[in-house]
């Protein structure tokens, strides 16, 4: 069981505002109000789980419910507010910007909300990025677009430096959008905060393509991901099957979690194999992908293969290499996609076995796309939760899902792992279900 103590938020100081929200103060289940912080959300929910911590008196785990708050920290009126993308692009990230911005001044008549350019760069004034100032006029349509309107950028940044900016300019508040790195930078910048006793609050909207952000139940943008990948998947389908012994590969977005390549497939279940990062497989064998492959071909006459990025990295040759990172320090990993290619035609090409191979890479379309009905909604969501905890004085905080509930969570919670697909659960199985594929292929 984890330790309750750990999922405490940290405040700036008492709240002494009213909240210029206009929220009925009846209380009743069906009824959106102000919350409080003894409000909380389970972290488990399973009967088991419960009767577990009857048995040994302990508190069971539980969150901090994500809300307005009656009583605020901050002046609404003398408040400036700050947003910054860092990362890869990802559906959902302007839209994210304008519920935030939206939020801040329609809910809370904040006038002054600045937007930070190309990342953590932009709070660096030797990089001369400037701010852009974000009003409503101006994000009023941004959520028909993917990308950034900000920019973004890798890496990190002087965390001193990145304060001296932050208090130099008058910023109450940074809205941080982005994955493991970025909320790890935004940790650092609170910490960094906190020792110069600066009232600034730090919030952390965790962005990632491939939902691997510990335990909240999914990032924004996965779901607009296999939604787009959905159709690229039947376009491969179609491709393979219009050749005898057709095969179709297509390369997903998943550097250490496969959560989109297995997504995807049951979505559109016509995939006959789907690696990912979390499995282990070899080519060759009587057991191994290379046979098994051959085999599927000599019943259908066809075959698609989803590859996530990461998938497959123990069949390149690394001994004595080292690790190559990029600006984020995320490790880069060899093209499975194109070994895989490669690998096939060699194979079939010594059996003097005909094959037609397609190889399709939509990684940066797909992460390049707008958000999706769904995406939308949940990035609203994740916006206007960030604004009110921000409001209340919290920092340090990022905003998320636990079943199916907002809540707020400490940074250092959610970057100390990173999700992944349990290789013995039901997600997992159901992908093989779809696929058909052997448990092992070694």
């Amino acid at each position: 069981m984890e330790d309750v103590e750990k999922f405490d938020i940290d405040v700036l100081g008492e709240a002494q505002y009213e909240s210029p929200l206009g929220l009925s103060k009846r209380k009743g289940d069906d009824i959106f109000n102000f919350v409080t912080d003894k409000d909380r959300v389970l972290r488990y929910i399973s009967l088991n789980d419960h009767n577990n911590c009857i048995k040994g008196e302990q508190e069971p785990v539980a969150l901090e419910k994500a809300g307005p708050r009656e009583k605020i920290y901050f002046n609404t009126k003398k408040t400036k507010a700050a947003i910054v993308t860092c990362g890869g692009l990802c559906p959902g990230i302007n839209n994210v910007i304008r519920s935030l911005v939206m939020g801040l001044h329609y809910f809370y008549e904040v006038k002054e909300i600045l937007g930070v350019r190309y990342g953590y760069e932009g709070l660096i004034p030797s990089y001369g990025h400037g701010f852009v100032d974000l009003t409503p006029e101006y994000v009023k349509d941004i959520h028909q677009f993917g990308g950034t309107i900000l920019g973004s950028s890798r890496g990190g940044q002087d965390v001193s430096a990145m304060v001296d900016t932050l208090y130099d300019n008058g910023i109450d508040m940074l809205f941080a959008i982005g994955g493991d790195g970025t909320l790890k930078g935004a940790n650092a910048i609170g910490e960094e905060i906190a020792k110069r006793g600066l009232n600034i609050s730090i919030i952390g909207i965790p962005k990632t393509i491939d939902n691997d952000v510990s335990i909240i139940d999914k990032t924004f943008g996965f779901e607009t991901a296999y939604h787009v990948a959905s159709p690229i998947i039947r376009d491969a389908h179609n491709e393979a099957t219009g050749a005898y012994n057709g095969i179709a590969i297509v390369k997903l977005m998943g550097r250490d979690s496969g959560f989109i390549a297995a997504s995807a497939t049951i979505s559109m279940p016509v995939v006959n194999f789907v690696l990912v990062p979390e499995m282990h497989f070899e080519l060759e064998g009587e057991n191994g992908f290379l046979e098994t492959l051959r085999r599927r071909l000599d019943t259908k006459q066809h075959a698609v293969i989803v590859v996530a990025e990461g998938a497959g990295q123990n069949l390149f040759n690394k001994d004595g290499q080292e690790k190559v990172t990029d600006a984020s320090g995320n490790v880069q990993h060899d093209d499975i996609g194109l070994l895989l290619k490669s690998e096939i035609s060699a194979f079939f090409k010594k059996l003097d076995y005909e094959v037609t191979i397609k190889y399709i890479d939509p990684s940066y379309i797909i992460r390049s796309a707008p958000a999706n009905p769904g995406d939308s909604v949940f990035c609203s969501g994740l916006a206007y939760h960030a604004l009110h905890g921000a409001m209340a004085g919290k920092t340090k905080f990022v905003v998320g899902r636990v079943n199916n509930q907002y809540v707020y969570l400490p940074i250092t919670a959610v970057t100390s792992t990173r999700k992944k697909i349990n290789m013995e659960g039901g997600f997992w199985f159901a992908a093989l279900e779809s696929t058909g594929q052997p448990f092992e292929m070694r």
